[in-house]
């Protein structure tokens, strides 16, 4: 059988803990886990071909990844493809990924399967001020809608929401001062403050619900958003980041949305949505979201924009 990648000693290729890790210090948590996965994807398929992953032959990769077209999206292909680059470069061996005949290979199920990725649908202020008319006051729906409105109004994202502490909130007249520990544009944790202000109307007010669920459930101290057993126990362990994802699906009828189509990114996109359409400036915009990327910022930019001017009523249809 194959060695793995973590069992390569040192003096050979690299140390054990950094083919294991990926050189873990200049990398995000998320990141390593997702480069975990898709090397055991990798490894996996190699070994019931009878092939070597590492190092691992141009043709190798090239197949895998063909292997991959009628099943993956071309994003995911090249993910997993930058993944398995990224473990033969910590093991010290040239990647099989930077030769033509996998650039070819990649290139050609691009050209064959398209690019166009399936964006999951945004969550707007419409779509909150729905689903907080549906929640009762229960200490789930008090704890979900502080979610739903503190995630939107932050344009948080889930690691961000549920890493959030007391001590890291700032109640104020003006609304409430949030400091962000840690954070996908922040891997070093310098930590940033958000304003939140108040909201026009009681019933959607982040602020307010924010409050509401931190004094009804009794929370002086430690995470802000915890799990809730049966009969509305509210227990001392924070939510993990997919239990975002799965309390807005969840409340996604509320929402007036699919469940299939909204994720624990939606709330961040919602705002960015909403601003463009309201005609917020860009650079305030990034400078509340911590967007880094112009790019990225486009493709919210597009959906706002859809609908901004009626051809069809122009036209006098």
């Amino acid at each position: 059988m194959e060695r793995s990648l973590a069992e390569y000693k040192p003096g050979a290729v690299a140390s054990t803990k950094t083919a294991r890790d990926y050189v873990a210090a200049e990398k995000a948590a998320n990141t390593l886990r997702a480069y975990a996965a898709d090397w055991r994807h990798f490894t996996s398929w190699c070994e019931s071909r009878g092939v070597t992953p590492l190092p691992a032959t141009p043709e190798t990769v090239a197949d895998y990844a063909a292997g991959m077209a009628q099943t993956h999206k071309p994003a995911s292909i090249g993910r997993r493809l930058a993944s398995v680059s990224k473990a033969h470069q910590a093991a010290g061996f040239d990647s099989p990924c930077c030769t033509s005949l996998v650039r070819d290979t990649l290139a050609g199920i691009r050209r064959t399967h398209g690019t166009a990725q399936t964006r999951k649908a945004a969550v707007r202020v419409k779509h909150l001020r729905r689903a907080v008319h549906e929640l009762s006051g229960d200490m789930r729906d008090l704890r979900d809608k502080a979610l739903l409105l503190l995630g939107y109004a932050g344009a948080l994202r889930r690691s961000e929401l549920v890493g959030l502490d007391v001590a890291d909130l700032d109640f104020t007249d003006e609304g409430l001062k949030l400091t962000v520990r840690r954070s996908k544009t922040d891997p070093e944790a310098a930590g940033f403050v958000k304003a939140i202000g108040r909201g026009t109307r009681a019933e959607t007010c982040p602020v307010r619900a924010l409050r509401t669920w931190l004094d009804a459930a009794g929370i002086g101290a430690g995470p802000v958003f915890r799990q809730i057993r049966r009969g509305g126990r509210v227990q001392a362990e924070r939510l993990s980041t997919d239990a975002v994802a799965r309390i807005l699906k969840r409340l996604a009828p509320k929402l007036g949305l699919d469940p299939d189509q909204i994720a624990g990114h939606s709330l961040r996109a919602g705002f960015v949505t909403d601003q463009y359409a309201k005609g917020t400036a860009e650079g305030a915009i990034m400078k509340h979201t911590g967007h880094k990327s112009r790019s990225v910022m486009a493709i919210y930019e597009r959906e706002a924009d859809l609908f901004a001017f009626n051809y069809v009523a122009a036209a006098g249809l």
